[in-house]
């Protein structure tokens, strides 16, 4: 049996998460395209009926909003695109509310940032949340909360917050909904390029020309945000599939349609450990010795104050931060248990020194080996 064949598990999924784009929802103007939300919803409803449940995460909110506000094209400048998400994301969910009424179902609004994610206490929040709405028999619709987002801390599209929300709730199947049919060797729309039907490891498509790979203009994401999120999905356990919106139908059935990501047969990363990787940034960046390099990759040791040489940025205990090597390499990202301002007066000693002149409450990790992920 091909792997283009191996589907069975997408087919079987009774938690899915399914992410569709911008272009997938509206029209050429900007507007809202009433009847793709309809068909869209129609699927939804019939994989519901078979007692499977799911998240919507849907785009959409910053492109509804640019016909009423009068906008021709999707503002480049942040003020106008969160006005234009503060009116696109009422009329968005009242759509996608009308459309599950019909079918009986309750839609229930999740919009999140990525500030929230990338901070333990609001990311299990956020997970309870969702749980809770699924066990009430309603359809979550998720999106990023572009009306308080910055660019500085945002999730950048919502192909990696569908696959952040499918490894936070563990879910069987994800499928990024978009208008490119499938993944292809290079630009798709070249007489010579071929569809990808199956991928069995991410990594073996860093060589793929995802560049030509476009939408409209209404939407933020791209092809290698596709990939990246599929990657961060995998990883997970959770296969994946990318296809149209016009093929949801026959995706969900696990029918031979876009590009198949099988989940990853490497150890499944533990959650702290996909949350540290794929939904946090760093807040700062501790600068390491070789010594410390070695002992973090090879050892799989906590970050010490012997092994620093610098520190960057401005950051609080708990924060994330990114550990690099002193030609700047990130190997991995943890959480900090010191304050930025305390690390410069720590650096270079020993925890017992540290323990003996400055008190017993010195005498731990900067980093703890529980509170970090390597990355690369």
């Amino acid at each position: 049996m091909s792997g283009e064949e191996l589907r069975a598990d997408v087919a079987t999924a009774r938690r899915i998460v399914i992410k569709v784009g911008s272009s997938s929802l509206t029209t050429p103007d900007g507007g809202i395209d009433t009847r793709r939300i309809d068909e869209l919803v129609d699927v939804v409803a019939e994989r519901r009926g078979s007692g499977a449940t799911i998240v919507l995460v849907s785009s959409g909110a910053v492109a509804a909003g640019l016909a009423p506000l009068g906008f021709p094209t999707r503002p480049h400048d942040l003020a106008s695109q969160q006005a234009a998400a503060s009116v696109g994301q009422g009329l968005l969910l009242a759509h996608y509310g009308r459309a599950l009424n019909r079918h009986g179902l309750t839609a229930a609004q999740v919009l999140l940032t990525a500030d929230e994610m990338m901070r333990r206490a609001q990311h299990r929040n956020a997970q309870r949340t969702l749980v809770r709405l699924l066990d009430l028999a309603t359809v979550p619709i998720v999106n990023e909360n572009d009306t308080v987002a910055t660019h500085e801390i945002r999730f950048g599209d919502n192909d990696r917050l569908a696959a952040l929300v499918a490894h936070m709730l563990r879910a069987d199947a994800l499928f990024l909904l978009s208008d490119v049919d499938a993944l292809y060797d290079t630009d798709p729309r070249s007489p010579a390029a071929k569809r990808i039907g199956y991928v069995g490891d991410v990594r073996a498509l860093k060589d793929v020309d995802t560049s030509g790979a476009g939408n409209r203009g209404v939407g933020t994401g791209g092809m290698a945000t596709k990939i990246a999120s599929a990657e961060i999905a995998t990883s997970a356990g959770v296969p994946t599939v990318l296809t149209t919106a016009a093929n949801a139908h026959a995706a969900l059935a696990g029918e031979v349609v876009g590009t198949y990501f099988a989940p990853s047969q490497r150890r499944r990363p533990s959650a702290r450990q996909l949350w540290l990787a794929h939904a946090t940034t760093g807040r700062g960046r501790l600068i390491m010795d070789w010594g410390a390099v070695r002992a973090l990759t090879a050892g799989k040791a906590s970050l010490l104050p012997a092994g620093l040489v610098k520190v960057e940025g401005e950051f609080t205990a708990g924060d994330p931060v990114d550990l690099v090597d002193e030609d700047g390499r990130v190997w991995a990202r943890g959480l900090v248990n010191y304050d930025a301002t305390e690390i410069p007066h720590l650096m270079g000693r020993s925890t017992r020194w540290l323990s003996r002149e400055l008190g017993p409450a010195y005498e731990r990790e900067v980093v703890h080996r529980d509170d970090l992920v390597l990355l690369g």
